[in-house]
């Protein structure tokens, strides 16, 4: 009877691990001459010798070594699927830390969250609001969800929206000081600085054409908190880099213009990033999917 092909590679695998015929055949609970048998069928049908033999050890020839190599790779590929899985299959349940920042965690993360966990009793979730950088692993949470670039490039993570940001301001300030038409301009404009994390406050960098600009900016008005400066920008005091997200119904609405349009900062898109595992908690899958598909129905991804 014909062997189906992972279990050919599996004894492929199993054949060069032990290094020889008769301990491969104990393994198996095979003869010898069985083991020899299926060796030469797969030579035979591959037209390559994989396997140099002597009366009692084998060494792989150069094509053994790159089909032990594959037959590997492919057969963890397998294993890794069929625990995806069946942990897709599982129903979430324990303990579920997630991370996210305060302003959006506030407003968004924790209304899906209790959607979330209305779907699944079995689970409890700690969701911790913070916007200082943290390390997931060093404290414990299952996952984070973060604007702009990956914080860590050990992690992994899934982008969850895309997100443009955006130079903005009221259409009164503009009325009284005038539009920017280069990035230059900016350093005699008032500036509304969002202050957040260790990043370099009043540096803003605009690209057109894949040339970049570095503007240092200044203004009266500062903050580490988001709304506070978006609420600023409203009332007419200065120009604001701020995100798609927060700004996009201002603009809808004309209550803020975009300034220096042909100019775009770098991109706020979200992500969700966790530890890197091959085998990740059905609980964290499942909220990972859950995020997806909620900002995915709600027409921002």
């Amino acid at each position: 009877m014909k062997n189906d092909i992972s279990s050919e590679l599996a004894f492929f695998v199993l054949l060069a691990k032990k290094g020889s015929l008769s301990a491969t055949a104990r393994e198996l609970d095979i003869t010898p001459p069985a083991v020899t048998r299926r060796l030469a069928q797969m030579e035979q049908r591959l037209g390559v010798r994989l396997v140099n033999r002597t009366t009692r050890t084998l060494s792989l020839t150069s094509e053994g070594e790159m089909y032990l190599a594959q037959a590997s790779a492919i057969l963890a590929s397998i294993r890794e699927m069929e625990e995806s899985v069946a942990s897709s299959r599982a129903a979430p349940k324990g303990l579920l830390r997630i991370n996210a920042t305060l302003g959006f965690g506030r407003t968004t993360i924790a209304p899906l969250v209790s959607a979330f966990a209305r779907r699944y009793p079995e689970l409890e979730v700690q969701l911790q609001l913070t916007d200082r950088p943290i390390n997931l692993v060093e404290e414990a949470f299952d996952l984070g969800i973060r604007f702009g670039e990956l914080p860590d490039t050990r992690l992994s993570a899934r982008r969850i929206m895309s997100n443009r940001r955006f130079l903005c301001a009221s259409p009164a300030y503009l009325k009284k000081f005038g539009q920017p038409q280069t990035p230059a301009d900016l350093a005699h404009h008032r500036c509304i600085i969002h202050r957040q994390n260790d990043d370099a406050h009043g540096i803003w960098r605009l690209t057109r054409n894949r040339k970049t600009d570095t503007v240092k900016v200044s203004g009266a008005l500062s903050s580490n908190d988001g709304d506070v400066v978006l609420g600023w920008a409203l009332d007419g005091h200065g120009i604001l880099l701020r995100s798609e997200w927060d700004v996009a119904r201002y603009l809808e609405t004309g209550r803020l213009h975009v300034v220096l349009k042909e100019f775009r900062p770098a991109p706020a898109d979200l992500f969700v990033f966790y530890p890197d595992r091959q085998n990740m908690p059905a609980k964290v899958r499942a909220f990972i999917d859950f995020l997806v598909s909620s900002f995915g129905a709600a027409g921002h991804s």
